[in-house]
């Protein structure tokens, strides 16, 4: 019953977590249409006013307006050098990850589109797990966790109240910690493995999902080629099955187990997915305002 429940809940969680990131998503792709339309209509406005003066001004006064005509133009110029600095900006946006998202949310790990970096060394790793361990902004999803384990009374020997909220929450705490280590330092350093995730950034929308998602499965060595993700799929499992030693001995099972191994690898998953299109929500929905908090790996 209780490795039901388990599933049930994973269930639960990963499809309100891909709903909810798939609104965002094409919310912002609606509104970045909108506003290539929007700049489309306000470029071509002023060509077509400048054609009519154009043609309304007499011959015999080309002489006196041949001085205006370099004022105008000089401007123009000089609107158009102003206006280069932005238009590159939008430009190379495309792709470029930042260090948090929505200026909290960690994303250390992630590597903004044909960005190259040098391998990770072991300290980059364990700085990596730390970061993302310790951070002031993570407890935020053990506390959403366990307010909903509470409420589906996964562990029932914690109780409820005050009290048994605070066991939820440490055994959350614990667990997102242990999963952190092993998957981006302890396995990763033995593997050889590169932990981080490269934004893939272009081709449509289902070619970029499916490369998200088989980072699950699928990650980069330390030399750059594509390997086997050691990492996140026994690292998982390993902190899952380390979980049992501070866990009641009632939900000490194998079913659990293997519940928890799978719900870390799918909320992994979920999160390689916001990360490939958190840049085009950036650029599209908040118009670039989280821009100049560049990912610093």
């Amino acid at each position: 019953m209780a490795s039901i429940m388990r599933s049930r809940h994973l269930f639960f969680r990963l499809s309100i977590s891909f709903g909810v990131l798939a609104v965002a998503l094409m919310t912002g792709l609606a509104a970045g249409t909108r506003l290539s339309a929007q700049q489309a209509e306000t470029d071509n406005s002023p060509s077509a006013v400048l054609t009519a003066s154009t043609a309304a001004v007499p011959a015999s006064d080309s002489a006196q307006e041949a001085p205006a005509s370099a004022q105008q133009s000089s401007s123009s110029n000089g609107s158009a050098s102003q206006n280069q600095p932005a238009q590159t900006t939008q430009g190379d946006s495309a792709g470029q990850q930042t260090k948090r998202i929505l200026g909290i949310i960690p994303n250390f790990r992630a590597v903004s589109t044909d960005e190259k970096l040098p391998p990770e060394t072991i300290k980059d790793k364990f700085m990596s797990a730390t970061e993302d361990s310790f951070d002031y902004s993570s407890i935020f999803f053990p506390a959403v966790i366990a307010l909903y384990n509470m409420d589906e009374r996964t562990t029932p020997q914690f109780h409820e109240g005050a009290a048994g909220y605070a066991r939820y929450f440490w055994h959350s705490a614990v667990d997102q910690t242990s999963e952190n280590y092993m998957v981006e330092f302890i396995l990763p350093t033995f593997t050889h493995e590169d932990s981080r995730y490269y934004t893939l950034g272009r081709g449509g929308f289902f070619k970029r999902t499916g490369y998200a998602l088989s980072r699950a499965v699928v990650t980069r060595s330390n030399s750059g080629t594509e390997v086997f993700n050691i990492s996140e799929i026994f690292g998982a499992g390993a902190s899952a099955g380390v979980s049992n030693l501070y866990y009641p001995s009632a939900s000490r099972s194998v079913g659990n187990t293997m519940s928890e191994w799978v719900e870390d690898v799918g909320i992994d998953a979920g999160t390689f997915w916001f990360r490939e299109f958190w840049p085009d929500i950036n650029r599209h929905v908040f118009h670039n305002k989280y821009i100049n908090a560049p990912a610093e790996r």
